[in-house]
């Protein structure tokens, strides 16, 4: 537990460097929120108004009112929650995965790059490759020893990972 809430310790620092169980427990942390998020969202979903549309042939549309009064109140509590959420994440996330880079000797910059080329109409289906490299680097132990980026987060000789 202590690996997975450790990103919202070091919330706004992107120095230093993240060992592979610091990534990968945060993004095992917001998978799970992600989907008990989902299932609440999902459980105030209309779904026998849904069938009943379906099997009507020809149905009048829905106003926009009835559109939003169809969905309950769970559905919206889920949405918010779920707003919440990505809101509470998105520095953090960012933060370990440039911390993450740094472990394997690489600037953040190259993170920042791949974020920006996605919002590159027809370059980011060329980015599509690099998300894929960048999995892979993820994936990597990081350099061993000290780096340009600070000392080895596995080191045993630091007095805790957790301060």
């Amino acid at each position: 537990m202590e690996w997975m809430l450790l990103p919202f310790r070091r919330y706004f620092d992107f120095s230093g460097r993240s060992r592979r169980m610091e990534f990968w427990m945060f993004q095992l942390l917001n998978m799970i929120v992600t989907i008990v998020l989902m299932l609440i969202t999902f459980s105030g979903m209309p779904w026998s108004e849904f069938s009943e549309r379906a099997s009507v042939t020809i149905a009048p549309e829905p106003t926009p009112a009835e559109a939003f009064a169809m969905f309950g109140p769970m559905f919206w509590v889920g949405m918010g929650l779920a707003v919440l959420w990505g809101l509470a994440i998105f520095i953090p996330s960012i933060a370990v995965t440039v911390r993450r880079l740094h472990d394997r000797d690489m600037s953040g910059w190259w993170y920042g790059g791949l974020l920006i080329a996605g919002l590159i109409p027809i370059v980011n289906i060329i980015a599509m490759i690099g998300w894929l490299v960048l999995l892979v680097i993820l994936f990597l132990p990081g350099t061993d020893g000290p780096n340009r980026y600070g000392p080895d987060p596995k080191d045993p000789s630091q007095a805790s990972v957790f301060s």
